[in-house]
């Protein structure tokens, strides 16, 4: 009884030991060969690429006026409200008329009484020349009158010039917009004296369509942009990040200074930019990305696939067995939205471009080609980098 309860335990011990066995090996076998791993791929060719630069910058108003009042008197209405958008030439204050009205009056009335004694000077002067030419009246008198009419005639021209003068100044009681834009808070109440003395501050405006984007390059970027562009007048935009929504206008570079800061040995330079909805206001803190050229051919590849560790840079493409393989490459020009290879990859390599946390060296691995939607050219269409053909 003894000898069998041993044999049987023998068994037993066996038998777990054969089923441990098979189960580890089998655990071995599916952790040796895990299913394919499904990624997209694009296909990588050199070609003619769109190089942008980015720097940062700081927007101002293509125009800022100061509005003043130029003629003195007391401020009797304001014709807008603080903050609204104006166009040009519209009422914006009206100040006392009363005093200027009087004044164009009294100059146009002069210049009547004028008029009158310059038409009986002329009448005296008709009257005595067939007379003086007779004899029977003397030349001196003739001259006197000829000289009164001179002197009216001169005196009507004055008249004109008082008239012309009133007429300004009675103009200048309504202040109007010098140009379109949206105009501060009002600096003065009505009620108020103004112009008294002095040039009174009554608002300002500006223009924020076009708006200006200031960046300073450095004089080693200044140089490249002049040796390698392309167009006279090159494509800009300019880029605000926002919480809410990300904001890009377009526009052009169109000023370069002609002196280097010698603190930073910078350049500024200008980009005009478009801005119909005044989505971007003076003094915002923006991105200017600025166009250099399209005629060089380039090796590009997303950023985002490129990984990094203690030997550098490299990408994993898929190998003809549908094998994935690292390959160590050498970068050049770089953006946020490509990089160019110098070294490591050549046309019609398959980039793998998804699953990127799951990419290891030699899994296998399902394919998708996604050139068309996620390729370089892609990006560079989908982000506007493609500049118009002029």
């Amino acid at each position: 009884m003894h000898i069998a309860t041993k044999v049987s335990t023998s068994l037993l011990i066996t038998f777990f030991t054969l089923f441990t066995a098979c189960s580890q090996e089998e655990k071995t076998q599916l952790r040796k060969a895990p299913p394919p791993l499904n990624i997209k791929t694009i296909t990588v060719k050199k070609g003619a690429t769109p190089l942008w630069k980015q720097y940062t910058g700081m927007t101002k108003a293509s125009s800022d006026q100061d509005v003043r009042a130029r003629i003195s008197g007391i401020l009797e209405k304001r014709y807008f409200k603080d903050g609204q958008h104006v166009k040009k030439g519209e009422k914006l204050f009206l100040i006392q008329q009363d005093e200027y009205e009087a004044a164009l009056n009294a100059a146009k009335a002069k210049k009547q009484q004028d008029e009158a004694s310059l038409a009986l000077a002329k009448a005296d002067v008709n009257r005595y020349k067939p007379l003086v030419d007779e004899g029977l009246a003397p030349r001196a008198t003739l001259e006197q009158y000829q000289a009164q009419a001179a002197q009216l005639s001169a005196a009507i021209n004055g008249d004109k010039a008082e008239i012309k003068k009133a007429e300004l100044q009675l103009s200048y009681t309504i202040v109007t917009a010098p140009i379109s834009g949206r105009v501060s808070a009002r600096r003065v109440d009505v009620g108020n004296i103004v112009g008294l003395g002095e040039a009174t501050l009554l608002t300002t405006i500006v223009s924020t369509d076009p708006i200006y984007a200031y960046f300073s390059p450095s004089q080693s970027d200044v140089r490249m942009f002049q040796k390698y562009r392309n167009k006279n007048k090159p494509e800009a935009f300019i880029e605000v990040a926002d919480s809410r929504e990300s904001i890009r206008l377009d526009g052009f570079v169109d000023f370069s200074n002609n002196t280097v800061d010698p603190l930073t040995s910078t350049i500024t330079m200008r980009a005009t930019i478009a801005n119909k909805e005044e989505k971007v206001l003076p003094g915002t803190f923006v991105y200017v990305n600025l166009f250099i050229n399209d005629k060089y051919k380039f090796l590009m590849i997303p950023p985002e696939v490129i990984f990094n560790d203690q030997l550098g840079k490299y990408v994993y493409i898929v190998d003809a067995n549908s094998t994935l393989k690292r390959v160590d490459i050498t970068t050049g020009y770089s953006s946020k939205y490509y990089v160019s290879i110098i070294k490591g990859l050549k046309d019609g390599d398959k980039l793998a471009v998804s699953a990127l946390v799951k990419l290891k060296e030699d899994a296998k691995v399902i394919t998708t080609d996604v050139t068309e939607t996620e390729g370089i050219n892609a990006i560079l269409k989908n982000n506007k980098l493609i500049p118009e053909a002029h």
